[in-house]
């Protein structure tokens, strides 16, 4: 099986994203799904040999959206254009719709009112052609794959308007709807609007990520010692490299020559500049603070540890939590559902007064104000905020399980040496040396306790050391709860005893024997500098030995998980309140299409703009 991460351009609703997965997911030798809408991504867990990446795009092509499969696309410039596209389209369906509100609202008459709704069946024709065009496109592409999305309700609502205007037109009638057809594709591109540029917002931790990635580098040729500017992208592992002060180390190597003072704080989270010398290990995106240095080149390209962190985090953002899946199921329905309540408000109304006019503009009120899009940003998007700032802070979370998890977490087992303290290499092993001179405390560790103390977590330690010096080092860190002499298999039990206590648990470790314990845990969390074999289990991985970045993740998931909740709660109380009032269940209460479609661009713009708040909290 094989795991790879594509963009999607052309998503605009949950509906879309759902499509999408169940497109996927339909295909033979797919085995997992997660399409973020977002991240505009789709992760995909595949079989090579069954299925590849250009049957995956064809068969999304279909379904009437892109699947970037070429790696060298710049995806990020397909965005701005299409944004660029959608602004301008905004802007000229407000000119139409402030045009046709002059004629309809008979503020400039042409001499009678039939020439009047002529110009304004004309205006709005244009806009519809001009500016709404991806509707009516996106919609018929739905219809023949036998499925609806928010394009659908738009086009449907919008045309019942026009055609039904287009028939009060010539039947001499004094109103028409033209107006509401102009003003509903006018909001619903404004609320697409500012919801792009929300999300673009949420994604702001990769962009920042992907910044730290210089375009060029300075090759030596070894032959007569001289420098070119060549494209990172052509690098190979063992060319020597020219980095001077100020820059950002280009790839992953090994320092030759020269003195510098390089910042890893990307990596470790410790802004201080850190003296190397020829053979010290370098890694891409670090930056030279002082002196410059030649380096021989390692790892390169996607082999990095910038891109690993970087394909990590777009996994995570990528993945689903899992009370995604169930809102994924609700939006699959909730616009066959939304036509359903449609023909019956219309239906309804014909019943009670007969009113044609009045049961169809009701009814589409009722197509215009239904949001699915609410509903598919409230998750996905508080997920994304949260798991991009926790890479800012050095904190890798592999998934978004992990990130909802760890919010319940009220004990927390971790090891001692390597986690708490640090092994002391300056000196051979004696037995004539104390546990003190053996080993230092972190800087931080007795704080990080305290912070999880306060945050009401049981802190367990476990070490293999003897009793004294484990009850010297829970002591010096504030720790009540400690085991002294174990192995493996008794951090195993640790965690499994507190588990069946009721307790949610997180294990922290850095080597192999903690790997029984993590695997066993709620949720498992491995020190950056630790062992491959203890990072790869964990569900977060901790970037430097600032220990304070454990209180920091599990106060974060705390966070985000609130404003997960808050979304889910306005994005189905939305919908709940506004269907019904839309359907004339209140009679003092007549909301018309145009009102609906502001009421539907304001809801999601809301939910992307709350999960954005999580920005600004303090962690």
């Amino acid at each position: 099986m094989e795991r790879q991460t594509f963009p999607v351009v052309g998503m605009m609703c949950a509906a879309c994203s759902a499509n999408v997965e169940r497109k996927l997911r339909s295909m033979e030798g797919v085995s997992e799904v997660a399409v973020s809408l977002p991240g505009r991504t789709a992760m995909v867990d595949y079989d090579p040999d069954v299925v590849s990446p250009e049957d995956m795009q064809r068969e999304i092509a279909a379904a009437g959206y892109q699947l970037i499969i070429d790696k060298e696309t710049d995806v990020e410039d397909i965005h701005r254009r299409a944004f660029e596209d959608l602004r301008k389209r905004m802007i000229l369906s407000w000119l139409f719709t402030a045009a046709v509100m002059l004629f309809s609202m008979h503020w400039l008459h042409l001499g009678s009112t039939l020439l009047n709704h002529v110009v304004c069946m004309i205006l709005a024709a244009a806009s519809m052609l001009l500016c709404g065009r991806s509707f009516y496109v996106v919609a018929w592409q739905q219809l023949k794959h036998r499925s609806a999305n928010m394009d659908t309700l738009v086009a449907l609502s919008t045309g019942i308007a026009f055609l039904f205007s287009v028939y009060l037109t010539f039947t001499a009638a004094q109103h028409t709807w033209f107006d509401s057809t102009t003003m509903i594709i006018s909001f619903v591109l404004t609320g697409r609007l500012l919801e792009e540029r929300a999300k673009n917002g949420t994604a702001s931790s990769i962009r920042a990520l992907m910044g730290l990635q210089p375009k060029t580098a300075h090759l030596v040729d070894v032959a007569n010692d001289s420098v070119s500017d060549v494209p990172i992208a052509t690098l190979q592992p063992r060319d020597l490299l020219d980095v001077r002060m100020g820059e950002a180390i280009p790839v992953d190597g090994v320092m030759r020559s020269g003195e510098a003072a390089v910042d890893e704080s990307m990596i470790t989270g410790e802004p201080v500049a850190v003296p190397k010398q020829k053979g010290d290990k370098l890694l891409a995106g670090t930056i030279v603070r002082q002196g410059n240095l030649r380096m021989r080149a390692q790892q390169v390209g996607s082999e990095t540890v910038l891109s690993s962190i970087i394909r990590m985090v777009q996994q995570a953002q990528s993945s689903k939590a899992p009370v995604q899946r169930t809102v994924d199921k609700v939006a699959l329905i909730f616009v066959p559902a939304v036509l359903g309540i449609a023909i019956v408000t219309f239906v309804v109304w014909m019943l009670v007064n007969g009113d044609f006019q009045h049961a169809l503009i009701t009814a589409v009120s009722v197509l215009v104000i239904a949001c699915p899009c609410a509903m598919g940003l409230a998750t996905p998007t508080a997920l994304m905020v949260g798991i991009g700032r926790a890479a800012e802070h050095g904190i890798l979370v592999k998934d978004a399980t992990a990130l909802e998890q760890l919010h319940r977490v009220d004990a927390l087992v971790t090891d001692k040496t390597g986690t708490l303290t640090i092994p002391n290499t300056d000196i051979a092993a004696s037995d004539d040396l104390s546990f003190q001179e053996r080993e230092a405390l972190k800087p931080h560790a007795d704080e990080a306790v305290g912070m999880l103390r306060k945050m009401g977590i049981e802190v367990w330690m476990t070490s293999g050391d003897r009793e004294d010096a484990a009850a010297y080092w829970a002591q010096r860190v504030g720790i009540e709860h400690y085991r002294s002499k174990v192995m493996p298999q008794d951090k195993e039990d640790l965690v499994r005893q507190l588990q069946s206590n009721k307790h949610s648990v997180a294990m922290v470790g850095d080597g192999i024997n903690d790997t029984q314990a993590l695997a066993a845990a709620d949720v498992s969390m491995a020190i950056g500098r630790g062992t491959d074999v203890a990072m790869e289990l964990a569900q977060v991985t901790l970037m430097g030995d600032d220990l304070r970045a454990i209180p920091h993740a599990i106060k974060l998931s705390r966070q985000t998980v609130r404003t997960l909740r808050e979304n889910l709660f306005w994005a189905f109380i939305y919908n709940i309140v506004c269907i019904p009032l839309a359907a004339g269940v209140v009679p003092s209460i007549h909301i018309t299409p145009m009102w609906a479609a502001a009421l539907m661009a304001f809801s999601s713009v809301s939910v992307v703009l709350n999960s954005l708040r999580l920005q600004l909290k303090k962690i």
